[in-house]
């Protein structure tokens, strides 16, 4: 049974991660969040401890340590602009870390991270959960196979946000890394992974709440399209009620993949918890990309 903490205890995401933590058989000794109501905790794991800064959880980390039950991981799930912080924060006190995506907003900070890791001995995993759902597996495996060498792809990734968006982190391209960055890494992130490298990427739109492009694989043209904003959702999406649409079309094929991601986290987890997880140089190419928009 591996020691966990996590920091970012509040947020959305973060229930996947402890919900994967509960589910691999480890345990969630603590949880750190500036937001005090944490409720969610007694779900899970009610006698963890909870801090406030990360001053008290830094504390707890060497505490821990010193009286030989150091915490083995340190799951990161706070705002985007604070993932190098809380990883150094991980990895000096002697945890590995497992960050949500982006890993980081600039790819200088990817060399830092490999620096800390070989300073510390420890290990940071990032969070690529596409790359482990059922189609998009089948799909790479069609890919490679294919005698075909270069494909038109469609994406659009339309998810509504209402006004409380452009006045938290999210909102601010300091913090978040805009639009591409907050909601487009993990597709940026699995079309280079199937399709390959980027050659040429041309933006056409970026504004805050929405940003288009024509991007160049090694084996692929895509035209992409981000947004927040409901009013471009497709009228069939509205009138079903719904607020989120998701779709990639490979030569005009539209690829489903709307279901299959309630244990990609627990997936995610299982992998790195046997040696297998995504590292640096799996979040390189998708960060360099969206950070050049």
């Amino acid at each position: 049974m591996k020691r966990f903490a996590l920091i970012g205890a509040a947020g959305f995401v973060a229930e996947r991660h402890i919900k994967a933590i509960k589910e691999t058989g480890n345990v969630l000794v603590a949880a750190m969040d500036t937001f005090d109501v944490m409720g969610r905790m007694d779900s899970y794991f009610p006698e963890a401890e909870f801090f406030t800064s990360e001053a008290e959880l830094g504390q707890f980390l060497k505490q821990e340590k010193e009286k030989g039950e150091a915490v083995d991981f340190v799951s990161i799930c706070s705002p985007n602009y604070l993932h190098i912080t809380h990883i150094q924060l991980a990895l000096k006190n002697g945890c590995h870390a497992i960050c949500e995506k982006p890993l980081v907003i600039h790819s200088s900070d990817l060399e830092k991270i490999k620096q800390l890791e070989a300073e510390s001995g420890k290990k940071v995993y990032t969070v690529l959960q596409l790359r482990y759902h059922p189609a998009i597996l089948e799909l790479k495996k069609e890919i490679d196979a294919a005698e075909k060498k270069h494909f038109d792809i469609e994406l659009q990734y339309i998810t509504s946000r209402g006004k409380w968006y452009s006045k938290s982190w999210k909102g601010d391209l300091e913090k978040s890394g805009g639009i591409a960055m907050n909601i487009g890494i993990h597709f940026f992130d699995m079309l280079s992974w199937i399709f390959g490298p980027v050659k040429q990427n041309s933006i056409k739109l970026f504004e805050a709440t929405k940003a288009a492009g024509q991007l160049h694989l090694e084996k692929a043209r895509v035209n992409w399209f981000l947004s927040l904003d409901c009013d471009d959702l497709p009228q069939a999406a509205t009138a079903a009620g719904k607020r989120t649409y998701r779709s990639i079309k490979i030569e005009g094929k539209e690829i489903e993949f709307s279901g299959g991601f309630t244990d990609l986290h627990t997936l995610t987890y299982q992998n790195i918890l046997s040696g297998n997880g995504f590292g640096v140089e799996d979040a390189r190419e998708s960060i360099g990309l969206v950070e050049g928009m």
